[in-house]
């Protein structure tokens, strides 16, 4: 089976520093990998690329053997590649139910013609998807009001409104407490092996990372030195001096 994203040989450079140099790597149906590294190690820089909102200086992104490179994020996104963020990006003011169902108007294409009613379209959709966050009671509640683990529930959401088949999630538990961390991984990883979805996320909770990742690569100064199992990645002694530490 082909890799639902397959990066080959991605460079990309600012004012003559090298962000990320020959990163290659690919993920496979159902397969969450971690992309780790210590702080400007070049991970953000390389989720930009992935989603469009950097272009790569040069290199190969396909998604399902489509070279994605050129497009724009919306473009991207459409195509069947859901993004969270390393801080929520929801709407305060609108309910639950109301942010998810601005994703799926999206995906469909009819954001014109929402004009701030929203009506019953999308409902059972949004549902349906709260239902599989575990956000559904919260449904009619302004996301303003929530705590910060249940906005990263209806975050999820969001992502999911355009039944993706990669899901790119940037830090996604950043912010949040520890136990509220390897519960919403635990209900991503779930989504994901269930659906058939390809993850690729970020993350600095080592314990969320060991824990939920099929596959663990890692960049340093933006190269890759590692890659492999959880057991593979903890035991490389290159991982354990630039990264991990000797506690690890």
């Amino acid at each position: 089976m082909s890799a639902v994203l397959q990066v080959e040989g991605l460079h990309k450079s600012f004012g003559g520093v090298q962000a990320v140099a020959d990163v290659s790597f690919a993920v496979d149906a159902g397969e969450l990998l971690a992309l780790i590294g210590p702080n400007g190690a070049g991970k953000s820089t390389c989720f930009n690329m992935l989603n469009g909102q950097l272009a790569p200086d040069d290199g190969i992104v396909r998604f399902e053997g489509r070279d994605i490179v050129g497009l724009k994020p919306r473009q991207i996104w459409r195509l069947g590649v859901g993004r969270t963020f390393q801080i929520t990006a929801t709407f305060a003011s609108l309910s639950v139910r109301e942010n998810v169902q601005m994703a799926l108007y999206s995906h469909a294409g009819r954001l014109r013609s929402l004009l701030g009613r929203f009506g019953r379209a999308f409902t059972a959709e949004a549902d349906a998807l709260l239902g599989q966050v575990g956000m559904l009671d919260q449904a009619e509640r302004p996301c303003g009001v929530l705590a910060y683990g249940d906005l990263k529930r209806v975050e999820l959401a969001m992502a999911l409104a355009n039944q993706p088949r990669l899901l790119l999630m940037d830090e996604p538990t950043a912010g949040m407490a520890p136990k509220e961390r390897v519960a919403l991984m635990e209900l991503a990883a779930r989504l994901a092996r269930a659906q058939k979805v390809a993850v690729l996320f970020t993350e600095h909770d080592m314990d969320v990372v060991f824990s939920q990742a099929d596959r663990i690569i890692v960049l340093d100064r933006g190269q890759l030195i590692a890659g492999g199992t959880p057991q593979e990645v903890r035991a490389n002694p290159n991982v354990q001096a630039v990264y991990l530490g000797s506690s690890h």
